[in-house]
C-alpha cells in the first residue's frame, strides 16, 4: 500500500478571470495537442501535460508506480491569495468543487486537500467549513506564507482553531518564495528557495505558539520539512543564545516540537532520508512525491524501497503515518 499525500491536480478547463474579473495573473489554460499552457495573461508560466489534468492518465500512471492512492491538492499557483478576497474564494470554491468531483468519481484512489482564500479569514473559514461539511475534502493546502505574512501571525488563529475543531489536516506547501527575485537564475527560487520557505513555516508556526495554542492540529509539510531538520541544530542554538530575539512568543525549545507535526519524503537522497527517520522520527514521516512535476520523486517510494529500510518500516513511511495524519482508516 501506498498513499501519496503530495501531488498537485488543475481542472482542465477554467475560466478566463482575467477577463472576468478585470484585473490580475489569474491563471487560465489553453490546449494545444496533448499539453496545456498555464498562462498568465498572454504569458506562457508552464505548460503541463495530461496527468497534470486528467485523471484516467493520472490512474494508469499510479498504477505503473504501484501507488494506491494519491492526496489531491492545486498548484500553489493558483492559491490567488493576492486577489481581491470575494474572487480569491469564487476561484477557491472552482477547484474545491473539482477536487471533490474527481475524489467522488475515484474515491479508492484519491483523498482531497482544498484551498482557501486566505487573504480574508472570515471568508477561509466559509469556505473551510463548506470543503470539509459538504465536500468531505479531508484536509486543506495553504502556502507557506500568505502575502508575505508569516503563519504565526495571530489573525489566522481563528482558522487555526476551526481547523481543529473540524479534526482536518493541513499541510503546508512553500510558494512566494523569500529572495525570490534576487535569484532568478539556475532556477534558485526551487532548488534554494522552498526548503528555506518551509523551514520558515515550521519556525514559524514553532516561535508564534501556533503548535503550542493549537495541539490538536495535524499538520505536515512538504520537502522534507525544507531545510529545518537539516538545521535544527543552529535553530535551537539561537533560541538559547538569543532569547530576546527568539523566545518572543514562545519559551518552548523548538525540538520539544519535532513528533507534533509530519513531514513528507521527498529528499531524493538516501543519507538525507536516513537522516530525516532519525531527527523527524519513522512515525512522522509520510510518502510524498510532488506528482506530476519534474521536480519530484518520479516512481513515488523508489528511494525508499532501496534503502532496504524494514517492513515495518516502510509501511509507516508509505501509508500508516499518512493515515494518522489525515485521521482516516483503511
Amino acid at each position: 500500500m501506498k498513499i501519496d499525500i503530495h501531488t498537485h491536480i488543475m481542472p482542465a478547463k477554467m475560466p478566463h478571470w482575467v477577463e472576468k474579473f478585470g484585473y490580475g495573473d489569474f491563471i487560465h489554460l489553453e490546449h494545444r495537442n496533448c499539453k496545456a499552457c498555464m498562462m498568465k495573461g498572454d504569458k506562457v508560466f508552464r505548460e503541463v501535460s495530461e496527468n497534470c489534468f486528467e485523471p484516467a492518465v493520472r490512474l494508469k500512471e499510479m498504477d505503473a508506480t504501484e501507488v494506491n492512492i494519491q492526496v489531491l491538492s492545486i498548484i500553489p499557483v493558483l492559491f490567488n491569495y493576492w486577489a481581491k478576497p470575494s474572487d480569491g474564494a469564487e476561484t477557491a470554491r472552482f477547484f474545491n468543487d473539482h477536487i471533490a468531483d474527481t475524489v467522488a468519481k475515484n474515491p479508492s484512489r484519491f483523498i482531497g486537500l482544498g484551498t482557501l482564500p486566505m487573504q480574508d479569514i472570515d471568508l477561509a473559514i466559509k469556505e473551510m467549513e463548506r470543503l470539509s461539511t459538504e465536500l468531505h475534502l479531508s484536509g486543506i493546502e495553504i502556502g507557506s506564507n500568505i502575502n508575505g505574512v508569516n503563519l504565526s501571525d495571530k489573525k489566522f488563529f481563528p482558522l487555526y482553531k476551526r481547523a481543529e475543531e473540524l479534526g482536518i489536516a493541513l499541510f503546508i506547501h512553500p510558494w512566494e518564495m523569500m529572495g525570490e527575485t534576487q535569484m532568478q537564475e539556475y532556477w534558485l527560487p526551487w532548488l534554494v528557495g522552498m526548503p528555506a520557505e518551509t523551514a520558515r513555516a515550521i519556525c514559524a508556526m514553532i516561535f508564534g505558539g501556533v503548535m503550542e495554542k493549537f495541539p490538536r492540529l495535524r499538520m505536515a509539510f512538504a520537502h522534507g520539512g525544507g531545510s529545518f531538520p537539516f538545521t535544527i541544530g543552529r535553530i535551537e542554538h539561537g533560541f538559547n543564545v538569543r532569547p530576546d530575539l527568539v523566545q518572543i512568543d514562545n519559551t518552548i525549545s523548538p525540538r520539544d516540537y519535532i513528533g507534533r507535526f509530519w513531514v513528507d519524503s521527498l529528499v531524493h537522497d538516501a543519507a538525507a532520508m536516513q537522516y530525516l527517520v532519525s531527527v523527524m522520527g519513522e512515525d512522522k514521516i509520510c510518502l510524498g512525491s510532488d506528482y506530476p512535476f519534474p521536480l519530484g520523486e518520479h516512481h513515488p517510494g523508489q528511494l525508499i524501497e532501496s534503502m532496504a529500510m524494514g517492513e515495518g518500516l516502510t509501511k509507516k513511511l508509505f501509508f500508516q503515518n499518512a493515515t494518522d495524519w489525515l485521521g482516516i482508516s483503511l
